[in-house]
């Protein structure tokens, strides 16, 4: 059930990721920042669909480690990108959110894995 949740919630972060990263690019005229932002909101989503096909529980828990360390380096980028005035509290706050909470699910998981194991 929570591999599904995880699942969902981190593609939905990769797709917001990705329209925000066409707005910084054509309206914030930033290419930076943003490209790594880019590369770490949609690896949160990859590296969690790599986790739910893991060939063991060892590997599950690899995989997971690396979207959390993705995740937390998305909210990394955003919180740069909103101390920088790229983007507003209004921009960042919905995304931030977001972030959060996957970030939260993945440790989550993270936790419970390790004490199954």
């Amino acid at each position: 059930m929570s591999e599904s949740i995880v699942k969902n919630k981190s593609f939905e972060l990769a797709v917001q990721g990705v329209n925000f990263y066409k707005l910084l690019i054509s309206e914030k005229k930033e290419f930076v920042i943003s490209k790594q932002f880019l590369r770490s909101v949609t690896s949160v989503g990859a590296n969690v669909r790599e986790a739910i096909n893991a060939q063991s529980k060892a590997d599950f828990i690899h995989k997971l480690s690396i979207s959390q360390k993705e995740c937390d380096e998305t909210l990394y980028w955003l919180e740069l990108l909103n101390e920088t005035n790229y983007i507003s509290d209004f921009e960042f706050k919905p995304l931030h959110e977001l972030s959060t909470e996957v970030l939260k699910i993945i440790r989550s998981i993270i936790i419970t894995s390790k004490k199954n194991s």
